[in-house]
Protein backbone atom coordinates (compact mmCIF):
# COMPACT_ATOMS: atom_id res chain seq x y z
CA UNK A 1 0.00 0.00 0.00
CA UNK A 2 1.28 3.20 -1.08
CA UNK A 3 2.41 5.63 1.87
CA UNK A 4 0.32 8.29 0.10
CA UNK A 5 -2.96 8.69 1.60
CA UNK A 6 -5.70 7.90 -0.39
CA UNK A 7 -8.06 10.64 0.42
CA UNK A 8 -5.80 13.43 0.63
CA UNK A 9 -4.84 12.15 -3.25
CA UNK A 10 -8.64 12.80 -4.10
CA UNK A 11 -8.92 16.44 -2.20
CA UNK A 12 -6.12 17.47 -4.25
CA UNK A 13 -7.10 16.03 -7.43
CA UNK A 14 -10.81 16.93 -8.04
CA UNK A 15 -12.25 17.73 -4.42
CA UNK A 16 -13.96 16.48 -1.68
CA UNK A 17 -17.42 15.24 -3.54
CA UNK A 18 -17.99 12.12 -5.10
CA UNK A 19 -20.26 9.89 -6.98
CA UNK A 20 -22.61 7.87 -4.71
CA UNK A 21 -24.81 4.74 -6.55
CA UNK A 22 -27.21 3.67 -3.32
CA UNK A 23 -30.35 2.54 -4.84
CA UNK A 24 -29.55 3.08 -8.82
CA UNK A 25 -30.70 -0.28 -9.97
CA UNK A 26 -34.27 1.45 -9.83
CA UNK A 27 -33.23 4.63 -11.51
CA UNK A 28 -33.55 4.92 -15.53
CA UNK A 29 -30.39 3.19 -16.53
CA UNK A 30 -29.27 5.15 -19.73
CA UNK A 31 -29.85 8.36 -17.38
CA UNK A 32 -27.42 6.73 -14.97
CA UNK A 33 -24.67 5.79 -17.14
CA UNK A 34 -24.94 9.70 -18.22
CA UNK A 35 -24.75 11.17 -14.99
CA UNK A 36 -21.80 9.06 -13.71
CA UNK A 37 -20.30 9.98 -16.95
CA UNK A 38 -21.06 13.79 -16.45
CA UNK A 39 -19.58 13.73 -13.36
CA UNK A 40 -16.38 12.22 -14.32
CA UNK A 41 -16.29 15.05 -17.31
CA UNK A 42 -16.43 17.41 -14.06
CA UNK A 43 -13.38 16.08 -11.59
CA UNK A 44 -16.46 13.62 -9.87
CA UNK A 45 -13.71 10.83 -9.92
CA UNK A 46 -14.72 8.92 -6.63
CA UNK A 47 -17.28 6.34 -7.83
CA UNK A 48 -18.59 4.80 -4.58
CA UNK A 49 -20.98 1.81 -5.12
CA UNK A 50 -21.09 -1.91 -3.70
CA UNK A 51 -22.33 -5.62 -4.17
CA UNK A 52 -25.37 -5.27 -2.42
CA UNK A 53 -26.64 -2.73 -4.34
CA UNK A 54 -28.97 -4.36 -6.81
CA UNK A 55 -27.53 -7.37 -6.36
CA UNK A 56 -24.46 -6.65 -8.78
CA UNK A 57 -26.43 -4.47 -11.55
CA UNK A 58 -25.53 -1.16 -10.37
CA UNK A 59 -21.93 -2.65 -10.43
CA UNK A 60 -22.46 -3.25 -14.04
CA UNK A 61 -24.22 0.16 -14.41
CA UNK A 62 -20.59 1.56 -12.72
CA UNK A 63 -18.69 -0.33 -15.43
CA UNK A 64 -21.07 0.93 -18.45
CA UNK A 65 -20.37 4.62 -17.37
CA UNK A 66 -16.44 4.01 -16.55
CA UNK A 67 -15.43 1.61 -20.36
CA UNK A 68 -12.72 3.50 -21.37
CA UNK A 69 -11.78 6.10 -18.65
CA UNK A 70 -10.62 3.81 -16.12
CA UNK A 71 -7.99 5.90 -15.13
CA UNK A 72 -9.96 8.97 -14.51
CA UNK A 73 -11.85 7.12 -11.81
CA UNK A 74 -11.14 6.31 -8.22
CA UNK A 75 -13.64 3.33 -7.93
CA UNK A 76 -14.29 1.99 -4.17
CA UNK A 77 -16.80 -1.35 -3.70
CA UNK A 78 -17.92 -2.63 -1.01
CA UNK A 79 -18.09 -6.61 0.35
CA UNK A 80 -21.04 -7.28 2.15
CA UNK A 81 -20.61 -8.62 6.36
CA UNK A 82 -22.03 -12.00 5.37
CA UNK A 83 -19.15 -12.34 2.63
CA UNK A 84 -16.97 -11.14 4.60
CA UNK A 85 -14.68 -14.41 5.77
CA UNK A 86 -11.29 -14.58 4.63
CA UNK A 87 -12.29 -16.80 1.67
CA UNK A 88 -15.52 -14.41 1.08
CA UNK A 89 -14.08 -11.46 1.11
CA UNK A 90 -11.60 -12.91 -1.55
CA UNK A 91 -14.58 -13.97 -3.60
CA UNK A 92 -16.90 -10.98 -3.41
CA UNK A 93 -13.53 -8.90 -4.44
CA UNK A 94 -13.27 -11.39 -7.63
CA UNK A 95 -16.74 -10.77 -8.45
CA UNK A 96 -16.82 -7.05 -8.07
CA UNK A 97 -13.87 -6.77 -10.69
CA UNK A 98 -16.06 -9.06 -12.83
CA UNK A 99 -19.22 -6.84 -12.66
CA UNK A 100 -17.09 -3.70 -12.77
CA UNK A 101 -14.99 -5.09 -15.74
CA UNK A 102 -11.87 -3.74 -13.75
CA UNK A 103 -8.65 -5.24 -12.95
CA UNK A 104 -8.44 -3.26 -9.23
CA UNK A 105 -10.61 -1.11 -7.02
CA UNK A 106 -9.20 2.01 -5.68
CA UNK A 107 -10.72 1.15 -2.68
CA UNK A 108 -12.35 -1.82 -0.98
CA UNK A 109 -14.72 -1.52 2.41
CA UNK A 110 -16.32 -3.81 4.87
CA UNK A 111 -20.18 -2.43 4.31
CA UNK A 112 -20.86 -2.81 8.31
CA UNK A 113 -19.86 -4.37 11.10
CA UNK A 114 -20.54 -8.57 11.23
CA UNK A 115 -20.84 -11.67 12.01
CA UNK A 116 -17.13 -12.72 10.86
CA UNK A 117 -14.15 -12.24 12.79
CA UNK A 118 -12.41 -8.65 11.75
CA UNK A 119 -9.42 -10.70 11.90
CA UNK A 120 -10.21 -12.60 8.30
CA UNK A 121 -11.88 -10.07 6.75
CA UNK A 122 -8.56 -7.79 7.24
CA UNK A 123 -5.86 -10.19 6.18
CA UNK A 124 -7.84 -10.97 3.00
CA UNK A 125 -7.72 -7.31 2.45
CA UNK A 126 -4.19 -7.22 2.93
CA UNK A 127 -3.94 -10.16 0.18
CA UNK A 128 -5.88 -8.17 -2.03
CA UNK A 129 -3.60 -5.28 -2.19
CA UNK A 130 -0.44 -7.73 -2.19
CA UNK A 131 -2.37 -9.48 -5.24
CA UNK A 132 -2.83 -6.13 -6.80
CA UNK A 133 -6.85 -6.40 -6.58
CA UNK A 134 -7.10 -3.08 -4.19
CA UNK A 135 -4.79 -0.06 -3.89
CA UNK A 136 -6.10 0.80 -0.38
CA UNK A 137 -8.76 -0.22 2.07
CA UNK A 138 -11.80 0.51 5.13
CA UNK A 139 -14.89 0.19 6.71
CA UNK A 140 -18.11 1.59 6.68
CA UNK A 141 -20.63 2.73 9.37
CA UNK A 142 -17.92 1.58 12.32
CA UNK A 143 -18.14 3.48 15.32
CA UNK A 144 -15.19 4.54 17.54
CA UNK A 145 -14.11 1.38 19.45
CA UNK A 146 -15.21 -0.71 16.45
CA UNK A 147 -12.48 1.48 14.53
CA UNK A 148 -10.03 1.25 17.45
CA UNK A 149 -10.22 -2.88 16.98
CA UNK A 150 -9.65 -2.50 13.47
CA UNK A 151 -6.52 -0.23 13.67
CA UNK A 152 -5.52 -2.69 16.74
CA UNK A 153 -5.62 -5.39 13.96
CA UNK A 154 -4.67 -3.98 10.93
CA UNK A 155 -2.03 -1.55 12.75
CA UNK A 156 -1.98 2.37 12.29
CA UNK A 157 -1.93 3.83 8.93
CA UNK A 158 -4.10 0.76 7.38
CA UNK A 159 -7.88 2.17 7.50
CA UNK A 160 -7.98 4.85 4.48
CA UNK A 161 -11.79 5.66 5.69
CA UNK A 162 -15.00 5.22 7.51
CA UNK A 163 -17.97 5.80 5.54
CA UNK A 164 -20.96 6.57 7.37
CA UNK A 165 -24.44 8.62 7.48
CA UNK A 166 -24.06 12.10 7.73
CA UNK A 167 -26.19 15.01 6.96
CA UNK A 168 -27.07 17.97 8.38
CA UNK A 169 -30.17 16.19 10.32
CA UNK A 170 -27.40 13.51 11.36
CA UNK A 171 -24.21 15.37 12.82
CA UNK A 172 -23.82 12.65 16.15
CA UNK A 173 -20.97 11.27 14.39
CA UNK A 174 -18.61 14.68 15.70
CA UNK A 175 -19.09 14.13 18.94
CA UNK A 176 -17.07 10.75 18.85
CA UNK A 177 -16.30 9.18 15.54
CA UNK A 178 -15.14 11.93 13.00
CA UNK A 179 -12.71 13.35 16.26
CA UNK A 180 -11.33 9.55 16.22
CA UNK A 181 -11.41 9.47 12.59
CA UNK A 182 -9.34 12.64 12.55
CA UNK A 183 -7.22 11.63 15.37
CA UNK A 184 -6.08 8.85 13.11
CA UNK A 185 -5.79 10.22 9.81
CA UNK A 186 -8.87 8.12 8.14
CA UNK A 187 -11.18 9.70 5.83
CA UNK A 188 -14.69 10.22 6.73
CA UNK A 189 -16.65 9.78 3.57
CA UNK A 190 -20.31 10.75 4.49
CA UNK A 191 -23.02 9.08 2.46
CA UNK A 192 -26.81 10.19 1.93
CA UNK A 193 -25.50 13.77 2.65
CA UNK A 194 -29.42 15.20 1.88
CA UNK A 195 -31.13 12.58 4.22
CA UNK A 196 -33.83 10.42 3.25
CA UNK A 197 -36.53 13.32 3.96
CA UNK A 198 -37.57 16.08 2.17
CA UNK A 199 -34.72 18.56 1.39
CA UNK A 200 -34.40 21.14 2.35
CA UNK A 201 -35.79 19.89 5.83
CA UNK A 202 -38.81 21.53 7.57
CA UNK A 203 -36.55 22.00 10.78
CA UNK A 204 -33.49 24.47 9.80
CA UNK A 205 -34.53 24.61 6.15
CA UNK A 206 -35.10 28.43 6.25
CA UNK A 207 -31.88 29.17 7.94
CA UNK A 208 -30.23 26.99 5.21
CA UNK A 209 -32.48 28.58 1.54
CA UNK A 210 -31.63 32.29 3.24
CA UNK A 211 -27.83 31.42 3.55
CA UNK A 212 -27.66 29.84 0.38
CA UNK A 213 -29.41 32.51 -1.38
CA UNK A 214 -27.29 35.28 0.05
CA UNK A 215 -24.78 33.28 -2.13
CA UNK A 216 -25.96 32.59 -5.08
CA UNK A 217 -26.04 29.03 -4.44
CA UNK A 218 -28.75 26.25 -4.11
CA UNK A 219 -29.29 24.92 -0.52
CA UNK A 220 -27.91 21.87 -1.75
CA UNK A 221 -24.38 23.01 -2.76
CA UNK A 222 -24.82 25.31 0.27
CA UNK A 223 -25.21 21.79 2.82
CA UNK A 224 -22.57 20.00 0.69
CA UNK A 225 -20.24 22.88 1.41
CA UNK A 226 -21.06 22.35 5.29
CA UNK A 227 -20.70 18.57 4.90
CA UNK A 228 -16.79 18.86 3.48
CA UNK A 229 -15.79 22.08 5.73
CA UNK A 230 -12.71 20.22 6.62
CA UNK A 231 -9.77 18.15 4.53
CA UNK A 232 -11.01 15.15 6.47
CA UNK A 233 -14.82 15.23 5.18
CA UNK A 234 -15.92 13.52 1.85
CA UNK A 235 -19.50 13.46 0.49
CA UNK A 236 -20.71 11.20 -2.62
CA UNK A 237 -24.47 12.08 -2.96
CA UNK A 238 -26.47 10.22 -4.85
CA UNK A 239 -27.44 11.80 -8.52
CA UNK A 240 -28.97 9.77 -11.41
CA UNK A 241 -29.46 12.72 -13.65
CA UNK A 242 -27.23 15.16 -15.16
CA UNK A 243 -28.19 18.06 -14.01
CA UNK A 244 -28.07 16.97 -10.32
CA UNK A 245 -24.60 16.00 -10.79
CA UNK A 246 -24.01 19.54 -11.76
CA UNK A 247 -25.40 21.22 -9.13
CA UNK A 248 -22.99 18.81 -6.73
CA UNK A 249 -19.89 19.30 -9.04
CA UNK A 250 -20.82 22.84 -8.23
CA UNK A 251 -20.57 22.85 -4.51
CA UNK A 252 -16.82 21.70 -4.70
CA UNK A 253 -15.78 25.60 -4.75
CA UNK A 254 -17.81 26.99 -2.20
CA UNK A 255 -16.30 27.93 0.85
CA UNK A 256 -18.20 28.46 4.00
CA UNK A 257 -17.73 31.49 6.32
CA UNK A 258 -17.16 31.26 10.00
CA UNK A 259 -20.55 33.29 10.65
CA UNK A 260 -21.83 31.22 8.27
CA UNK A 261 -20.53 27.57 9.64
CA UNK A 262 -22.26 28.94 13.28
CA UNK A 263 -25.32 29.59 11.68
CA UNK A 264 -26.17 26.18 10.02
CA UNK A 265 -24.26 24.49 13.07
CA UNK A 266 -27.09 26.15 15.11
CA UNK A 267 -29.75 25.42 13.08
CA UNK A 268 -29.13 21.94 12.92
CA UNK A 269 -28.19 20.85 16.42
CA UNK A 270 -25.23 17.95 16.47
CA UNK A 271 -27.38 16.06 19.20
CA UNK A 272 -26.16 14.38 21.93
CA UNK A 273 -23.33 11.01 21.57
CA UNK A 274 -25.40 8.44 20.72
CA UNK A 275 -23.93 4.48 21.27
CA UNK A 276 -22.91 3.26 17.81
CA UNK A 277 -23.56 4.86 14.60
CA UNK A 278 -26.36 6.01 12.58
CA UNK A 279 -27.14 3.83 9.85
CA UNK A 280 -29.98 4.27 7.16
Amino acid sequence: MSEERPFARIRAASGSIGQGTFLMEHDDPKSVVRALRTGLDLGLKHVDTAELYGGGRVEELVAEALAGRRDEAFVVSKVMPHNASYAGTLAACEKSLRLLRMDYLDGYLLHWPGAHPLEETLRAFEELVRAGKIRWYGVSNFDASELGEAIRIAGPGRIACNQILYHLGERSSENEVIPFCEANDIAVVGYTPFGRAAFPPRKGGAVLERLAAARGVTPRQLALAYLTRRPSLFAIPKASEPSHVEENARAGELVLTPAELLEVETAFPRGAPRRGVARI
